[in-house]
């Protein structure tokens, strides 16, 4: 059975693509509340300012000055410092006013991709992205340049005079502003040698170091003179490729993997007229009639991040090890603060294969605690974060234990009657124009009372393949 997409799926639809899902209750004014109305609420939310992580204090081993054991109880703390960082960047996304800036936090993490064993650093490089993800990509793109999380992941640090490294160059160019085809291997030598001098120190802030800085004639993209990695990073943002490439990955990210190449034309020439006024290309695109076009809805596969989010939002739930939630990003394949590589996550039908599936179609009953699961991450990746280890991974996930509150998802149904819960139910959780088989689903319903249904209705219906879409 199929349904026309009504005012409630449109502004579900919103409030997955700018946000991370409806919460429980939310949804009852969906049905009547226009699209301008929510979309103006979540940019408000999001225009106060921004309340920075403070979680992180570790400095880099001085000078290599300590003993092993030292060095070895920093590394710990390290990484118990970016794990506790992880849940609270996970916890806002949950249950932060700002939802918005959250979700586009969220793509810019992707796309600025870095890692770092040192919790300061990444807490420096996601308060960077989180404070200008809403302002103009000029300011995002040089603070991000300039973070040392950022620097040492793409080896910047190593770039002086007479010894250039160019890696960092050449993602600047190829991954953060222009993409391939726009630039060549010159350009690449030329800018390599304006970013030297670019270094940070082990508290994390940035020092230009003008005794490494190579200050001689360059030539960037037709652009002569003695430039510096400033004169580079203006350079980019002068061309109009720039401002196609990342409205181009926006659309990927926030409209449809299939791109729309008059639209995402018109869009990126007003983005870069703008002056990458990031927050008007956003609002641009979720008050246009064709985000909300059926060919837009529920297209998205959700990522690993996106759906424990968007689970955690719609069911009110303590969850008494926290923990957990790191093993799930790492078997559903994304860790936050973890990206695999400077190209940042995939997307799209890389989150799922057979195994992915089968357990992100668990975790609804396992969280409600209808299944129990031994949780095993793969062993070949690198983003154990000290979680390595069947006997860890199984006490895990013994001790998963999560409570739910399901009075507000009763109390938001109480008005529809029981013959029509199921597809109440489905039009909440599912953001396809299919509804369930109502018979095939039945069977698996708990009919002893009104609360068993929902609670079984949900779990039912959140463990299925169309739940995986927004």
């Amino acid at each position: 059975m199929h349904m026309s997409a009504s005012l409630q799926t449109k502004n579900q639809h919103l409030i997955w693509r700018a946000g991370f899902g409806p919460t429980a209750g939310q949804w009852e004014g969906f049905k009547d509340t226009p699209l301008k109305r929510t979309l103006k609420a979540l940019e408000a939310g999001s225009r106060t300012p921004y309340h920075p992580f403070l979680i992180a204090s570790v400095k880099e081993d001085n000078n290599g000055m300590m003993d092993a054991k030292d060095r070895q109880a920093l590394q710990k703390r390290n990484r118990e410092e970016i794990k506790t960082l992880n849940l609270a960047w996970l916890d806002r996304m949950v249950s932060g006013e700002q939802m918005l800036r959250e979700k586009m936090a969220f793509f810019w993490h992707g796309h600025f991709a870095a890692r770092t064993q040192n919790a300061l650093y990444a807490q420096g490089l996601l308060n960077s992205i989180r404070e200008h993800a809403l302002g103009d990509f000029g300011t995002l793109l040089r603070a991000v340049s300039k973070s040392p999380a950022m620097l040492a992941f793409l080896n910047n640090q190593q770039n002086r005079k007479q010894r250039p490294n160019e890696n960092f160059a050449r993602e600047v160019m190829e991954l953060f502003t222009l993409g391939r085809g726009h630039y060549t291997e010159t350009d690449v030598k030329e800018a390599a040698r304006a970013f030297t001098g670019w270094q940070y120190d082990r508290d994390g802030a940035f020092r230009f170091r003008a005794n490494l800085h190579d200050d001689g004639e360059k030539t960037v993209l037709g652009v002569s003179g003695r430039l510096t990695g400033d004169d580079v990073i203006d350079i980019l943002l002068k061309k109009p490729e720039t401002a196609e490439f990342i409205t181009r990955k926006i659309w990927r990210f926030f409209v449809n993997e299939q791109i729309d190449e008059l639209l995402v034309r018109k869009l990126s020439d007003r983005f870069f007229r703008s002056g990458y006024d990031i927050s008007a290309l956003m609002h641009e695109i979720f008050s246009a009639d064709f985000f909300y076009a059926s060919t837009n809805l529920g297209c998205r596969i959700k990522s690993p991040v996106e759906l424990i989010v968007g689970i955690r939002r719609m069911l009110p739930m303590h969850i008494a090890n926290p923990d957990v939630q790191l093993l799930m990003q790492r078997v559903l394949g994304q860790v936050l603060l973890y990206p695999p590589n400077v190209a940042g996550w995939p997307g799209g039908k890389d989150w799922i294969d057979g195994a992915s599936l089968m357990y992100r179609m668990q975790i609804p009953g396992m969280v409600a605690g209808r299944e129990m699961t031994v949780i095993r991450a793969k062993d070949d990746d690198d983003m154990e974060m000290g979680m390595s280890g069947r006997r860890y991974e199984r006490r895990q996930a013994r001790a998963l234990d999560i409570r739910i509150d399901w009075n507000a998802i009763v109390n938001g149904l109480s008005n529809v009657r029981r013959e029509e819960l199921l597809v109440a139910t489905a039009r909440l959780l599912w953001q396809t124009s299919q509804l369930p088989e109502g018979a095939i689903i039945e069977k698996h319903m708990d009919p002893s009372s009104r609360e068993a249904y929902i609670r079984s209705a949900f779990i039912r219906l959140m463990g299925s393949p169309e739940y995986q879409l927004c």
